[in-house]
Order: C-alpha cells, then structure tokens, then sequence
C-alpha cells in the first residue's frame, strides 16, 4: 500500500512538472508571442488584404479603449494602446509593397514602425492624411461592424474626428473592414498550432487534476471548491481564464436541470458524492490563444472499479454527435447549413442533439463561423451565414440528451473540444474525450 501511494504522488508531481514544463517564462513568452506577432502580420495579412481586395486598413484606438482587433496587433510588452495609437496596414500587390505603420509617436515593437514625427508635424490627424494621400488607397478598411463586436472597435469619436479630417475625395472610400478582421482573427498559422496544440494538452491535463482524488474528497469537496482550485491553478501556473469556470452535477435522484442552469453557477455549494457524474467548462489563455473545454468524470461508488457501462453508452452517443457534425464541415458552406444538416442526420438516428459551436483562439467566443447557439438551434443570423474557411479553429460545443433506463431519466452528455480545419479535412487539436473519467 505504501508503494501504491508513492507512485501515486510521484504520478501527481511528475504531471504538475510536465505541464509547467511546457509554460514558458514570462521573458521567452514575450520572445515567442512577438515572433508569432511579426509572422502573422507580414505573412499573413498581406495575403488576406489581397483576397478581400482591402488596399488600406485603419486600427485607430485611445488608451484604455482598444478596439479588440488592435489589442491582437499590440507585441508582448504593450499591455495597452499609448495616447492616441493609429495603426496603418498598406498593401499593393502589383509592386509586392507592404507597409505596416504606427502613426504614433512609438513605433509597436520591431513589427509596426512609427511613421509621425511630432516635431515635424504636429497634428496626428494630419500625418495620418498624409500617408493616405501619398497611397491613395481605392478602399480605406475601418472596423465597423453589425455582425461582430470583435471587429466593431472603431468608437464614435475616433471615428467622427478622422472622418472630420479625412478629405473630400477620399471620404467614398471608407467602408468596413470585417471581412478581413474577421479573416484576421480566425486565421492560424502553423507555428500557432503547435502553441495550441500545447495549450489544448496543459487545460486536458488540468481538468484530469481537477477531476481526481487530489482534489476531490466524495462526501465532503463541494462544486464551488472544485471551480475555485481550477481558478487557483491557472493563476499558479502563471496563466489567465478568459472565463470563471463552472463545474455541474447530473445525479440518480434528482431531474435534469435545464441548460442554461448547468452553466450558471447554480450547483455552488454542492456537495460531490459517490455515483455523481460531474461536468466541467474550463479555458485557459496563453500566448494570444485561448482553449474552451468540458469534459466529463464519475465518482465510482463502493465497490466499483470503473464507470457504469450505462453511462459508457450515454457517453458515445455525445461522440456521435460529434462525429455527425464535424462530417458536415467544409469549404465555403455557412454555420446555419452545417447547422441544420447536423441536428436532421442526428435527429434521423434517434439522437437529441443541440449544437452551440464557436470560432475560437484569438478570443474564447471567436470571430468566424458561429454553427449554432444553446438558444438559437434554428441557426444564427449574420455569423451564421458566414462560410468556413480554412485555417481555423473552432470549439466543438454541443450536447446530447439520452434517457438512462437505470437511472429513470434523461442525463445530459456536454461536450467541447478545441478542433482545426484546413486542406486536409477536420481534426482535434490535441484529441477528444472519448471515455468518461474516473474520480480516483
């Protein structure tokens, strides 16, 4: 038994070690993030400026205020914008000129040079008139936006003010930037992917912690003590949540609560006993990135080795929603078509799917493809209609209702998962669960 119980702890030190092992210090993070920056934005943006036909692109933001999509643009050591920060993206294609600008008295880091000098000119507006004069841009791209917040940032005072400046002939120009803001903020490259890859497999192996005896006393640790370890371990790690966990507990004796109660904290005190299936959402931040996940355990009774067979089946029925769904992704088609395909293939084999899937990575609720919402299975106006693109990522969320004979009620199997679709097809990240945990 002593020897059980060394492994045991050389099991837990060796797993907290290797999940450390793979964060970073704060002086190599920043080296890291900022050569992901400086690929994505004189790589990647060009060609995105190219197929939306976007010659000119306008970030103009206060201190305090960012527009969303700038912040993306800040380097390691910017935590905010500085004064008045105006960025500028120039593109012509025929001559390959690309320019990023920071019409600020700061350049941003070694990827956005400063392109004001205040003792030479000094009205910003008027600089930043200049440069638009010297390119006369067909398009000026600004973020304004009915569909997504993340690439509405422009505020009506920075806006008035520049339109106020901006000349006569150039005023037809402007029009919004979504598209490639969003292409922007759901596009990943491959040096990204293997940061996520990374950050998908330290929120697996927390949520597994989480959901053990290390953690877990059945009869005495309640939910609200398992959501707060999760806050705790993040913070220890010396990384961020972009949103406060939540752990929910479905139970023999006791009706399925509804979905939005399982997701509002409303099993706080609640104590985990033995012959409870416990449920988390969990995501962790890093790196610009962000991971969004749930997954399932049980608490064995007495005498019991394993998960019930029962509950095993319940289970893969959520795998095969999953498996339904992801088969519907491709090239071009919208949320709301992948959407309707979905949930009709899944109703057609007896299943009682809801789908509420999300772009993710720049931000936990992404810009991109929205397939779905918990309260709106009819599809999504605006994000909805968006096609799927390659290069991006996605939480895969959903769940499925199934009856459970032994238990004489419906159990609900949630599931998200963080997923990648490119030319090759569909894929996660870093795996799915795919067998509920064991509390041990």
């Amino acid at each position: 038994m002593r020897d059980l119980c060394l492994a045991l702890v050389f099991l837990f030190l060796g797993a907290n070690a290797e999940i450390q092992g793979q964060i970073l210090n704060q002086k190599e993070r920043a080296e890291r993030y900022d050569a992901l920056l400086n690929e994505r934005i004189h790589e990647v943006l060009p060609q995105l400026m190219d197929q939306h036909n976007m010659d000119m692109w306008l970030l103009i933001s206060r201190e305090y205020n960012e527009d969303p999509i700038l912040r993306t643009m800040l380097p390691a050591t910017w935590l905010n914008a500085r004064r008045r920060t105006i960025i500028l993206f120039y593109r012509d294609a025929e001559r390959n000129i690309f320019d990023a600008l920071a019409v600020a008295r700061y350049g941003i880091g070694q990827t956005i040079e400063s392109a004001w000098d205040k003792e030479k000119q000094p009205d910003q507006w008027a600089r930043l008139i200049e440069l638009i004069q010297e390119r006369n841009p067909n398009k000026i791209g600004v973020n304004i936006s009915e569909h997504y917040g993340i690439a509405d940032g422009l505020v009506q005072t920075d806006y008035s003010e520049f339109m106020e400046h901006l000349p006569e002939s150039f005023k037809s120009r402007v029009v919004s930037a979504e598209p490639l803001a969003v292409s922007w903020v759901e596009t990943r490259t491959q040096s990204e992917m293997k940061e996520f890859e990374a950050l998908v497999q330290v929120t697996h192996d927390i949520i597994a912690e989480a959901f053990s005896t290390r953690v877990i006393t059945p009869g005495k640790t309640t939910s609200e003590e398992v959501v707060w370890w999760l806050r705790q371990k993040v913070s220890d790690l010396g990384l961020d949540t972009w949103f406060h966990p939540t752990v929910d507990i479905q139970r023999n004796n006791e009706a399925l609560k509804s979905h939005i109660e399982a997701f509002s904290n409303g099993y706080q005190e609640t104590i985990i006993m033995p012959g409870d299936l416990l449920h988390c959402d969990f995501g962790v931040s890093y790196m610009g990135l962000n991971t969004d996940c749930q997954q399932h355990a049980y608490v064995p009774l007495q005498g019991e080795s394993e998960v019930p067979e029962f509950l095993n089946k319940a289970f893969a029925s959520g795998n095969r929603v999953q498996d339904i769904f992801t088969g519907f992704f491709a090239l071009g088609i919208t949320g709301n078509e992948i959407l309707r395909s979905s949930l009709e293939k899944g109703r057609a084999e007896g299943l009682r799917p809801s789908i509420y899937t999300h772009p993710l990575g720049s931000f936990g609720h992404s810009a991109g493809t929205t397939l779905g919402m918990w309260d709106a299975q009819q599809g999504v106006p605006g994000s909805g209609d968006y096609p799927m693109a390659y290069k991006t990522a996605y939480a895969i969320e959903l769940n499925n209702t199934i009856f459970i004979p032994e238990w004489d009620k419906d159990v609900r199997i949630m599931l998200e998962e963080a997923g990648y679709f490119d030319q090759e097809g569909f894929r996660y990240v870093n795996g799915r669960q795919e067998t509920i945990r064991l509390v041990r």
